[in-house]
Parts: structure tokens; C-alpha cells; sequence
């Protein structure tokens, strides 16, 4: 394994670590259409966060 490479491991590695920190929402639409007839579509709304003693789980252990 390279520097570059180790670099990227460890830059990667800590972008994750702040965003799981803060909580990320990711938002999004997907449609598939033939001939301007919409034949699926899906909606996807999720949120992304790690839990702690501050931050509790939703679901009870």
C-alpha cells in the first residue's frame, strides 16, 4: 500500500467518523417511465447517525 493510498484510507476513515458524529439525511426520487407512462417510482428518505448515551436508540434493547 502506497502514502497516496493510506492517505485516502485515512481521509475516508475520518469523513465518515464526522458525518456518522453529526448525522447525515440523505433525500432522493427515482422514476422509471416509458413512453411519459410512469411504471415505478420510488422515494427514499433516510437518516444516518450513530447512537450514543446522548443520542438513544429508538428501539428499546
Amino acid at each position: 500500500m502506497t502514502v497516496v493510498e493510506r492517505r485516502e484510507i485515512i481521509a475516508l476513515v475520518d469523513l465518515l467518523d464526522r458525518l456518522l458524529a453529526g448525522g447525515v439525511v440523505v433525500t432522493g426520487d427515482i422514476t422509471l417511465r416509458i413512453a411519459d407512462v410512469d411504471l415505478v417510482r420510488i422515494d427514499l428518505n433516510a437518516l444516518i447517525s450513530s447512537v450514543n448515551e446522548q443520542v438513544p436508540s429508538p428501539w428499546e434493547s
